[in-house]
């Protein structure tokens, strides 16, 4: 079984920081990416940032220059350093794994964490 576990949501006010973590256990081989998405109620999930093994990073237009991915994927931990943030911030925002793991051979699997709630005041 594999659980992805998000932390460090809460309230903030405009151009107030936030660090989110994100934490994955179970039986896993290793971790390929992992990425933040985010949902606002009536819009559709945004992908925010992802982080793949070799270390590279891919950030939403609306964020670059604000918001940082890091952290050890080999110990299956990640974090997203948001700095600078704006009302329109404001989502769940949810850390997703692909995970390698053997199912009769090694396979890829996309977990998702619960979500943790960012709310950005004006």
């Amino acid at each position: 079984q594999v659980q992805v576990v998000e932390s460090g949501g809460g309230l903030v006010q405009a151009g107030g920081s936030l660090r989110l973590s994100c934490a994955v256990s179970g039986r896993i081989v290793s971790i390929a990416a992992m990425g933040w998405y985010r949902q606002a109620p009536g819009k559709q999930r945004e992908l925010v940032a992802i982080f793949r093994r070799d270390g590279s990073t891919d950030y939403a237009e609306s964020v670059k220059g604000r918001f940082t991915m890091s952290g050890d994927i080999g110990k299956n931990t990640v974090y997203l350093q948001m700095n600078s943030l704006k009302p329109e911030d404001t989502a769940v925002y949810t850390c997703n794994a692909d995970v390698e793991m053997y199912v009769h051979s090694l396979s890829t699997f996309r977990y998702w964490g619960q979500g943790t709630q960012v709310t950005v005041s004006s």
